[in-house]
């Protein structure tokens, strides 16, 4: 265990506040898991329009990414994170207090889009605070820490929601609120703190540089979401096509089932992700993710045979394996090519090209399901992460501007 703790020794004490502050952060996220429920059951919604809801306030986030960026580029990290970070805890203690109505709806949507503008400063900041000799296992740490407290959130908004409902929304707010307290403490401001070692750099810096030139000066920016638009609708997935073939496999259990395999997930993430940044660390994050998107083809595959519990788990195995692999390398790699005058806009960006594959992938998988079956969409799936994975391979033979490969 001391051996696998090593690559998180020595990191910024910056890093160690944020990964306590995703715990508790996480810890508190009760909202999101159970916005279907709330949104059915108590405000009166059908299925039908709890998913548009759902997709209305995903196109909303889109532009308030872009205005975050661009803001944390522009005024500075700190400043954007504090302000929206209030901003969206307030808007939850309101919910709290109203009674349960479309109004809470709507300030749901708009509490979601605070958090939004707020989420390319953090990933900015994450940047600023590491280098490439240690921005890989500063991104494992924070990674597990938000998974640790995902471990437990849900569980506890699975109690209040009964009978405390209000205290869904408030306790939300109040971890957000307990997070953003140590952030203020103790994490000051990166933006004018960045060293700038490469003249390229520089030059960056002191040029009024469109983040469309950037693009085009550094087309890995370009190639790179595209492979992780594969590997995100693969991985939506996990929470769409999987439920709907247990519940044809096991009828009412298929839930209950589902889960187990939730919570199998998640403490193999917790287990498994300092052992896999320690083995990995010396190897080129292209080839780590290709192969985690294999592991989630393999993952499929075993899917699409699988009649028994046990299989389901091996599956589960897999694509958690890949889940890290993917996870760990993926912002960091992102951030080793970003100069850090456009690390607040790239931020805001990939993350909207990359999750149109998690948005598309229940639509188009869906029609496939209808038409096919299960069997023939679990092969499209496996096929589909395979593509991903040989295209990351292939990113290699591209020259790295920053010689960060």
């Amino acid at each position: 265990m001391k051996n696998l703790l090593n690559p998180y020794k020595g990191l910024p004490k910056e890093i160690y506040i944020l990964f306590v502050g995703k715990i508790v952060n996480s810890i508190g996220a009760f909202v999101h898991p159970l916005m279907s429920l709330i949104l059915t059951q108590r405000i009166g919604m059908s299925a039908s329009e709890a998913g548009q809801f759902i997709t209305i306030l995903a196109v909303f986030q889109v532009p308030c990414m872009i205005v975050g960026g661009k803001l944390a580029d522009s005024i500075g990290r700190r400043k954007v994170i504090i302000g929206f970070q209030l901003l969206g805890a307030a808007t939850f203690i309101i919910c709290g207090l109203i009674p349960i109505s479309t109004l809470t709806a709507k300030m749901m949507i708009l509490s979601a889009c605070f958090y939004s503008v707020s989420s390319p400063a953090y990933d900015a900041l994450n940047a600023d605070l590491t280098d490439e000799s240690n921005r890989k296992e500063a991104y494992s740490l924070l990674y597990m820490g938000a998974n640790i407290g995902y471990a437990i959130g849900p569980i506890l908004g699975g109690f209040l929601y009964k009978n405390y409902l209000p205290l869904i929304f408030i306790g939300d707010a109040i971890t957000t609120l307990i997070a953003l307290f140590l952030f203020i403490k103790y994490v000051g401001e990166t933006k004018k703190k960045v060293i700038k070692n490469e003249q390229e750099e520089i030059e960056f810096e002191n040029s009024k540089v469109s983040t469309f030139k950037v693009f085009l000066q550094r087309p890995i920016l370009i190639l790179f979401p595209l492979m992780m638009l594969l590997f995100q609708l693969v991985y939506s997935q996990w929470g769409f096509s999987l439920p709907l073939q247990m519940g044809e496999l096991f009828g009412d259990e298929g839930a209950k089932l589902y889960g187990f395999l939730g919570a199998f997930n998640a403490i193999i993430v917790i287990t498994c992700t300092p052992l896999l940044t320690s083995k990995t660390r010396k190897y080129n994050p292209l080839n780590v993710m290709a192969i985690g998107g294999l592991g989630y083809g393999l993952c499929f595959l075993i899917y699409g045979y699988s009649k028994v519990m046990t299989l389901f788990f091996i599956g589960t195995l897999s694509l958690t394996i890949g889940e890290i692999l993917i996870a760990i390398n993926n912002s960091a790699f992102i951030a080793n090519n970003t100069p850090s005058s456009h690390r607040g806009r790239i931020s805001s960006i990939i993350p909207i090209l990359t999750g149109a594959g998690y948005a598309l992938g229940p639509m188009i998988m869906g029609r496939i399901i209808d038409l096919n079956g299960m069997y023939i969409s679990c092969i499209i799936i496996a096929i589909i992460s395979v593509i991903g994975s040989v295209g990351m391979f292939s990113l290699n033979k591209l020259k790295n501007v920053n010689n960060s490969y």
